[in-house]
């Protein structure tokens, strides 16, 4: 449990370039080069340096050891850690000045790494403390701490427990995390804080937001851009919920007759929007198309005729003579404040075209008045959406999976958006590394349908060559948006990837071949002696369903993981849900990263049942470990070192965060992570 200490970097400039996740990266990687010739030398950092991603594209190994000759002269000169960062800082410096973008180092990184590299934007700032003052003002433990004062640091100062951050994902996804698990006392101990933390972020990834390089240290001390950044998600989260077909049917509105329902569907919810936006303006005679909240929208003009469509009893003509922008900005927010829609956003972030506020301004418009009639256009059920309530599960539990690998593209139905084989590919090479032959790929957009096809007989080759079962399965299918074959090839995937986690942990399996016979009879061995739950005999036993097995499964790898004083008997339905709600937040606040619903485990989902208990398994196995063992067992992210060149990116750069990834890609000795998370997949 010494895991919240992180890595400490003495100098307070340097600490700050790197979040944890970050500097366990490269100490890890500095440690393991240590360990094989004694010593780290600046003749050892070329070949070193080369193997990341940002460098190895744009700096060769000679070019590094005549850079490096400049400060450090001897090449048989002993070099220490922070030194080692110093380094890498200068090179990857220099490797944005080949891009051409020495103007301004900070584009070089693809995210938000560095609090000296990345200001804070003091109006989203004001804008998410307004936020949390108004939904959270009232909640029985925060609200002695409450109103924040946006001028001050509270904010920073009051996430450091990780209470507020939990309960901010509760207000943006109700029930996700069940708050008999957050620790709640006054003052919380260094392992109470980095529980609640780890809770966090693994519930973050459970609603879909993205939390790559953020690590519990980073949170425990309030690193102002990380925070904004990860509480941002959750309020688009919240405000975006209602942009989709199964909560808004009227939405079907906003597309022409000719059009497939499908494309609609495959949205994402801030393109889904933007259409509803656009589809207002058209019939309010703007003759402009939004195709962005930042530069299409400061100009105030199509707020103007947006509110001319949406509140005609409000209409005010001085909005279209405004001349100056400013003026302009002001009369739509007046307009707005009548709608009671003015929370997000400012004159100035109008103007400036504040990409963020600007869409939860319009996603808070939506909210209030969308303007579509009471009644969705007839139309079958099942074009809507998926054919039943478990294959929505199902494809839930996968898309959250999927973008919890850190993959480049973002999944927002899971059934359209893999139907072009890039993202299974993307995934294989997760899962797989070097499974994928990138020069036989096709990237989207995928004008040629015979293209898609080609992608998605590769995934069905990789997956014969994994020996999943695909018999008369042809790429064909998956581009057709056969959803049982997508389903079933996820699940294989999924679990290709369950077990190989499990087997590479060699110090208790000796690389033997795992089975799911192996962690139910794992499990049972942890719960034997129980006189709460009796042994199981399978993942469909029905004795999963009141929630004792997993609990007493918890309380076995962690005693002091489950609180038995709320735990229910499991005789009804109110009492199992009870149960299953708060197993499922305990196994995130030990580290495991889930995305099963309550509904899994109540009604024995035997896929789902198989990934909880799987993922408790590696955690207890991987933390049963002597540390100097430990520290080198791969984290689920990392895998073995590919043998093609990586899919290529469209994303800015290729920040930090990037490198080290690909760094960690490429050694089998990467250590835990920050927070000891366990993702299935990751």
């Amino acid at each position: 449990m010494s895991n919240f200490v992180g890595v400490i970097v003495s100098d307070p400039w340097l600490h700050s370039q790197f979040t944890q996740v970050e500097l366990r990266g490269l100490k890890s990687k500095f440690l393991s080069a240590k360990k094989e010739t004694g010593h780290v030398s600046v003749g050892n950092l070329p070949s070193l340096m080369a193997k990341l991603k940002g460098l190895k594209d744009l700096v060769a190994e000679q070019e590094i050891a005549e850079t490096l000759s400049v400060s450090y002269p001897e090449t048989n000169q002993e070099l220490e850690f922070e030194s080692f960062l110093k380094a890498y800082l200068d090179l990857l410096s220099r490797a944005a000045a080949k891009l051409g973008q020495a103007k301004n180092s900070s584009s070089f990184l693809k995210t938000a790494t560095t609090t000296l590299l990345h200001t804070i934007n003091e109006s989203e700032k004001s804008s998410y403390v307004a936020h949390i003052n108004s939904y959270l003002g009232e909640d029985s433990f925060l609200k002695k701490y409450l109103p924040l004062d946006p001028a001050t640091n509270d904010l920073f100062d009051l996430v450091r427990d990780g209470v507020l951050l939990c309960k901010l994902i509760n207000v943006a996804v109700p029930n996700t995390i069940d708050e008999r698990a957050i620790n709640t006392k006054r003052a919380l101990n260094p392992w109470e804080r980095n529980e609640n933390h780890t809770l966090c972020l693994n519930s973050a990834k459970a609603i879909g937001c993205t939390v790559v390089n953020i690590g519990t240290q980073d949170l425990v001390e309030g690193r102002p851009h990380l925070v904004l950044g990860l509480i941002s998600q959750m309020i688009k989260i919240q405000l975006l919920a209602d942009l989709n077909l199964k909560k808004t049917p009227q939405l079907l509105e906003v597309i022409d007759d000719s059009q497939d329902v499908d494309e609609l569907v495959s949205l994402s919810p801030e393109k889904l929007l933007l259409k509803w936006m656009n589809f207002h303006l058209k019939k309010a005679g703007y003759k402009k198309t939004v195709s962005n909240f930042s530069s299409d929208v400061k100009d105030g003009e199509a707020y103007a005729y947006l509110f001319k469509a949406l509140a005609p009893e409000h209409a005010n003509t001085d909005i279209f003579n405004a001349k100056d922008p400013n003026e302009r900005a002001k009369k739509v927010l007046e307009q707005a404040e009548k709608l009671d829609c003015k929370r997000y956003l400012s004159e100035k972030d109008i103007v400036e075209g504040s990409p963020n506020l600007n869409l939860a301004f319009v996603a808070q418009i939506f909210q209030h008045r969308n303007g579509l009639s009471a009644d969705a256009k007839p139309i079958s059920l099942s074009q809507m959406m998926p054919d039943d309530i478990q294959v929505s599960r199902d494809e839930r539990a996968f898309r959250l999976w999927i973008n919890s690998l850190g993959i480049a593209t973002y999944v927002n139905n899971v059934f359209e958006d893999v139907r072009n084989g890039w993202v299974l590919l993307e995934v294989l090479d997760k899962v797989s590394p070097g499974s994928v032959n990138w020069k036989q790929a096709s990237k989207p957009p995928i004008k040629m349908p015979f293209r898609k096809v080609e992608n998605c007989n590769q995934v069905v080759r990789i997956g014969t060559k994994l020996n999943f079962s695909l018999v008369n399965v042809a790429g064909n299918d998956i581009v057709q948006g056969n959803k049982k074959l997508i389903l079933a090839y996820l699940w294989q995937l999924m679990r290709f990837n369950i077990l190989k986690l499990l087997k590479n942990l060699r110090y208790h399996s000796q690389g033997k071949e795992l089975t799911d016979a192996d962690i139910l009879n794992w499990a049972n061995s942890k719960v034997e002696g129980s006189n709460r739950t009796p042994q199981m005999d399978s993942f469909k036993d029905r004795n999963f369903s009141n929630g004792l097995f997993f609990l007493e499964l918890l309380s076995a790898v962690k005693p002091r993981a489950v609180n038995w004083k709320v735990v229910t008997k499991g005789e009804n339905d109110e009492e199992k849900k009870l149960n299953a709600t708060y197993i499922i937040s305990v196994a995130r606040k030990l580290g495991c990263s889930v995305f099963l619903l309550p509904e899994d485990i109540i009604e024995v989902n035997q896929k789902m049942i198989l990934t909880l208990t799987a993922s408790i398994m590696y955690w207890s196995l991987r933390n049963s470990l002597p540390s100097e063992v430990n520290s080198n067992v791969p984290e689920l992210l990392a895998q073995d070192s590919p043998t093609q060149p990586a899919a290529p990116s469209d994303r800015e750069g290729s920040g930090i965060a990037d490198n080290i990834s690909d760094f960690d890609n490429a050694a089998p000795d990467t250590p835990q992570s920050q927070n000891n998370n366990v993702a299935l997949g990751r």
